[in-house]
């Protein structure tokens, strides 16, 4: 039996799997990994059952020891690699002895690294996941010092590739495809326009919930109605009454409180996960 013992944490670590499917009806959201194209690929390199949960590193500085030999991979943001001090490439598959040590630096470029061990990590399932749902508390709790954390049985065959190539650096302004909202009659037509006219930038109130953004002016309502609320999902852009967009992310509410102007497409959402303050966004329409 092997485990992962936690030596440092860093901000914030959580353990995340592809979410919880099919629960909204009883107020619970999909949550799971935020970049779920990291996971999925980390999860790849070990071979990994998709099903398996990594760990979710957000802004770097874990650091882990091997108890046993295992294999394990990290993706996502951009990090300085090291096992045992010595430097280690990302996109790879690295194999640990028992006692080794894996440290994860702050990223360079994006905001959340995935680490993938083969097997997955070990924790009991919740409503059939093993993610952590940050706003409800639904799942494990974020991973402390001292934590052990067993490694499962959900590995497949090793993949052929020891490496793959890492994603390309996102451009700023990051460019998100969009469809209609469902309350887009809500707004008026000025405000749908510039939703994809203007830039966008990221602003530091962000979270696995969302991404509260800034521009140039307020979004505006066509009326003065009040909102019911509606169900949500991951890649929703909801606007509240200051007209300051919010784009939701994994841990999203399950029914929001605010009408939702355009909806990001979901093989965008991932680039969304990846956003850190400052950085600016471009919405562009689908037709």
């Amino acid at each position: 039996m092997a485990w992962l013992e936690i030596v440092r944490s860093g901000a914030l670590t959580t353990v995340q799997d592809r979410g919880r499917a099919g629960d909204a009806e009883t107020g619970v959201s999909e949550s799971g990994a935020v970049d779920r194209t990291s996971h999925d690929a980390a999860n790849r390199l070990v071979g990994n059952d998709p099903a398996a949960a990594t760990l979710e590193v957000t802004v770097g500085g874990l650091e882990v020891r091997s108890v046993g030999p295992t294999i394990v991979a990290v993706t996502g943001a951009r990090v300085a690699v090291a096992v045992n001090g010595r430097p280690q490439g990302d996109y790879a598959m690295l194999c640990l002895d028992d006692g080794d040590v894996l440290t994860l630096g702050a990223p360079s470029e994006g905001l959340r690294t995935y680490v993938a061990v083969r097997g997955g990590i070990d924790v009991p399932e919740v409503l059939g996941s093993r993610a952590t749902d940050t706003l409800s508390g639904i799942g494990p709790a974020p991973v402390h010092p001292g934590d052990r954390l067993l490694v499962g049985g959900l590995a497949a065959e090793l993949p052929v590739e020891v490496q793959i190539p890492p994603p390309a650096e996102i451009p700023d302004p990051a460019v998100l495809r969009v469809r209609r909202g469902p309350q887009e009659q809500w707004f008026t037509a000025g405000a749908t326009e510039a939703l994809t006219r203007e830039i966008w930038s990221v602003t530091p109130e962000l979270d696995r919930a969302g991404i509260r953004l800034h521009g140039p002016g307020p979004l505006h309502r066509a009326g003065h109605d009040r909102f019911p609320g509606e169900a949500t999902v991951a890649g929703a852009i909801q606007v509240p009454r200051d007209g300051h967009p919010i784009l939701l992310l994994a841990d999203h509410p399950a029914v929001g409180d605010y009408p939702v102007i355009a909806v990001v497409e979901p093989d965008d959402v991932h680039i969304a996960a990846q956003l850190r303050p400052g950085h600016r966004v471009q919405f562009r329409r689908l037709r």
